[in-house]
């Protein structure tokens, strides 16, 4: 099994050949959008680079009466903020390559919370880009619902997990739901 940062580096190649020669939109599963009710706080993000797109679950969610946050980082190691976006709005270069609300933008916790990643595994646990960001927002909000957005090619067959490692609620792909969203 290759350790995590060899794993990190031939999933991003993967993720990168598959969203250029195929890619897709990401639709959300009808058991996610039951969870998107007027007034829940949703988390979505920009991706960066090859990343599943979440903006037509994003959008779903928006037209349910639910609010947007998107992260907002301050650098690699300060904690996750996230800030109301309403579709349309600018955002803002952060660190990382993301694109963000500004700071200016009200704060708030999210419900459900529409994760990136590089892999995942049958029992949803993520691989993410090594930061550790949302393993923290995991902790901090261990009531939101988690989910994985990504790619097919993204699954594997293990990952092998830290202490510190918390599993996703459900997994949304081009191609099929897992866990709580695979209704």
């Amino acid at each position: 099994m290759d350790d995590k940062r060899t794993l990190r580096a031939r999933m991003r190649s993967l993720r990168d050949e598959f969203a250029m020669t195929i890619g897709g939109v990401i639709e959300p599963p009808p058991a996610l959008l039951d969870r998107f009710v007027p007034g829940a706080t949703v988390s979505s993000y920009m991706p960066v680079g090859s990343e599943a797109d979440p903006s037509a679950i994003a959008f779903a969610a928006a037209e349910r009466g639910c609010r947007i946050v998107l992260p907002h980082v301050a650098s690699r190691e300060s904690p996750v903020a996230f800030h109301v976006w309403n579709p349309g709005e600018p955002l803002i270069a952060g660190p990382l390559g993301l694109q963000q609300p500004s700071t200016d933008s009200v704060e708030a916790e999210p419900d459900v919370i529409l994760t990136p990643l590089l892999a995942f595994d049958a029992a949803l646990n993520r691989l993410g880009q090594g930061a550790g960001h949302y393993d923290r927002v995991f902790e901090r909000l261990p009531g939101a619902w988690r989910i994985g957005v990504a790619w097919s090619v993204q699954r594997v067959q293990l990952l092998v997990t830290d202490s510190w490692d918390v599993p996703l609620h459900g997994v949304v792909t081009e191609a099929m739901a897992y866990g709580e969203v695979a209704a």
